[in-house]
């Protein structure tokens, strides 16, 4: 056999004269480039098997389609007239229904008995679609069980016969072709010397690239350009589709035939392919122009962190010339961007995330959110990705994968991440190496066209911090470059020796992003927005013009920025204790303040309650 075939064909037919029974499992659906005196062709599994088996010398393949009945390959008079002397029963016709009613396997019994028992005469029998055959290989009613059994001891008793023009001694092969190994009784196979099992594998990259030659020769642009552009192009091709099936890279021409995409551009089609698609907003002309302004805009309302903000423009800015990664050459299908925003809470890393997600994507509400500490238990993972099935929330799937297919361009926050289970872990190592993650149902999601934000708080205390931010610069513990120094140690330190995780942290690489403390002028700067956010809602909702005497809004400053332990968040509820509440209260009391200028000219706090004094 030429060595163009795949390797688990030539397994096969390694089997025929060893194992009498061949269990396929894995890419069974796929199809297969097989050698052709004009170059490649296609075949399905049907097709491929009967190819290998008619060159050792079997006449005819018989197809037991557990859906459409029997068949016989080849599909002529001559094949089907040799194996019906092989299966006919009851001078019946062979081809067909062989299921008498639902769910009687007999019938299928007597035609592999028949088959493998076959003398002076080469035979096989292919049990096609074989996982739908029964509903639960762990609980097989009586007439399943008998039929398995059966198997099992044919199996056992069948032996390698010569044929009458062939001297050789080989089986008559039963084939099973399943999806899952476990499709089929564990016990059939399990430490069953008779039965062979053979993984029907992804195709690999150098199968990729055979099959993008094929293909290429189609595609605009191909036959125009030189045989080193050519080879650059295949590689390409194969490379963008690592983890597809043969079918999936067919599918992929057809669409960039349909879209009129040059192969130059076949990037395009793989990714619309992929998230279904056809608008790529990393390609939007107006998205250059807006990263090079992003770091001054989003500087106005993320306050004190210029160099971060700095830091992460540069990262997306990677991102949206697809950049991402690209000294490590290869998978193309990695997320867009990664970021792990480090730091005491309430410095801005959420509303950092928020502001990146409006210059990208032009919607700051672009994005997901998981709280990592909601997924601290082993089992949360089923969370993320889906309960596996037979288990309670299968059908809904996960939450993960589903935000990602609603949305497959927009930016995914995980809080906290180094709260998140360590199985969790895994799959975020899977999702960072690979680009993509299947779910409980099978499904693959692709976060090519993401940006991935992950945010800690480790390296810092709150008490540590509020020395820090209430120091004077010249005499504050932390230097920025110590500060900065001693947050990644506490990182590297959390997963090397606590998450036993280093390979986690080796995929983030240089995208640590490590955030300022808020000190005193930037606390007020926050202030002054946080201020203005409730002028704004106030004037949008009641009509209300709000100002503040310089009095109380000293006193709301000093009392919102006394304590900076917790950030930017402890300024936000301080000033809605001491000015939101009392004031939602005196304009429900007093309907004759809307659409009217007030003015807060005093403040007092009295028996746990803030009042206000409006003029």
């Amino acid at each position: 056999m030429s060595d163009g075939y795949p390797a688990w064909l030539r397994e096969v037919r390694t089997a025929l004269s060893i194992n009498s029974q061949v269990v396929l499992y894995g890419n069974v659906r796929d199809v297969f480039l097989l050698p052709a005196p004009t170059g490649w062709e296609p075949c399905d599994l049907q097709t491929g098997l009967h190819r290998v088996l008619a060159a050792e010398g079997y006449p005819h393949l018989v197809v037991a389609d557990a859906i459409a009945g029997l068949g016989v390959l080849p599909a002529d008079p001559v094949a089907a007239k040799a194996a019906a002397e092989v299966v006919q029963r009851d001078n019946r016709p062979a081809w067909g229904p062989w299921k008498e009613k639902d769910g009687q396997l007999g019938p299928l019994s007597d035609i592999i008995e028949r088959v493998a028992g076959a003398d002076n005469e080469r035979s096989a029998v292919l049990i096609d679609f074989a996982s739908r055959l029964i509903l639960d290989p762990g609980r097989l009613d009586p007439a399943e069980h008998a039929f398995f059994a059966r198997c099992d001891r044919l199996s056992r008793v069948a032996y390698p016969k010569p044929a009458a023009t062939d001297p050789r001694p080989l089986y008559n092969p039963v084939i099973w072709a399943v999806n899952n190994e476990r499709d089929l009784p564990i016990w059939l196979t399990a430490g069953n010397d008779d039965i062979r099992k053979i993984a029907v594998p992804l195709p690999e990259f150098g199968v990729r690239e055979t099959a993008a030659r094929w293909l290429a020769n189609a595609m605009t642009g191909y036959r125009e350009a030189s045989e080193e552009d050519q080879r650059s192009l295949e590689r390409r091709l194969a490379e963008q589709t690592q983890g597809m099936t043969l079918r999936s890279m067919m599918a992929i021409a057809r669409l960039a035939a349909r879209m009129r995409t040059p192969i130059a551009d076949i990037d395009e089609a793989v990714r619309c392919y992929r998230v279904g698609v056809h608008d790529n907003p990393w390609r939007a002309t107006h998205l250059r122009s807006r990263m090079q302004t992003a770091t001054d805009r989003i500087s106005s309302r993320v306050k004190g962190q210029r160099e971060a903000i700095q830091r992460s423009v540069d990262i997306l800015v990677r991102a949206v010339l697809g950049l991402s990664g690209a000294q490590a050459g290869g998978n193309a299908s990695r997320p867009r961007g990664v970021l792990f925003f480090a730091g005491p809470t309430g410095v801005g890393k959420t509303e950092l995330a928020k502001e990146l997600t409006q210059q990208i994507f032009g919607d700051a509400r672009a994005y997901t959110r998981f709280d990592m500490s909601e997924f601290s238990a082993e089992h949360s993972a089923d969370r993320l990705i889906g309960a596996p099935p037979g288990y309670v929330g299968h059908d809904a799937g996960g939450e993960l994968t589903n935000a990602v297919r609603q949305r497959p361009f927009s930016l995914l926050l995980f809080d906290e991440i180094e709260k998140a289970a360590p199985r969790i872990l895994d799959k975020f190592l899977q999702i960072l190496d690979d680009g993509r993650l299947t779910d409980a149902s099978g499904s693959t999601v692709y976060f090519s066209e993401t940006v991935l934000v992950f945010t800690s708080n480790l390296g810092i205390s709150a008490e540590e911090y509020e020395i820090q931010a209430q120091s004077d610069p010249l005499h504050a513990p932390f230097t920025r470059e110590e500060l900065e120094d001693r947050v990644r140690q506490a990182v590297k330190h959390h997963f090397f020796s606590v998450l036993n995780r280093p390979e986690l942290l080796n995929r983030l690489g240089d995208n640590i992003v490590v955030f300022n403390f808020i000190d005193a002028p930037t606390a007020a700067e926050i202030f002054d927005v946080l201020v203005s956010h409730v002028r704004e809602r106030l004037r949008a909702e009641h009509g209300v013009d709000l100002r503040l005497s310089d009095e109380v809004r000293q006193q709301l400053l000093d009392g919102a920025t006394a304590n900076l332990g917790m950030g930017g968040r402890g300024i936000g509820s301080h000033l809605e204790s001491a000015l939101v509440n009392p004031l939602a209260r005196e304009l429900f009391r007093r309907e004759d303040l809307a659409g009217r200028q007030i003015t807060v000219a005093g403040l007092r706090h009295a028996d746990g309650i803030w009042q206000v004094s409006l003029t």
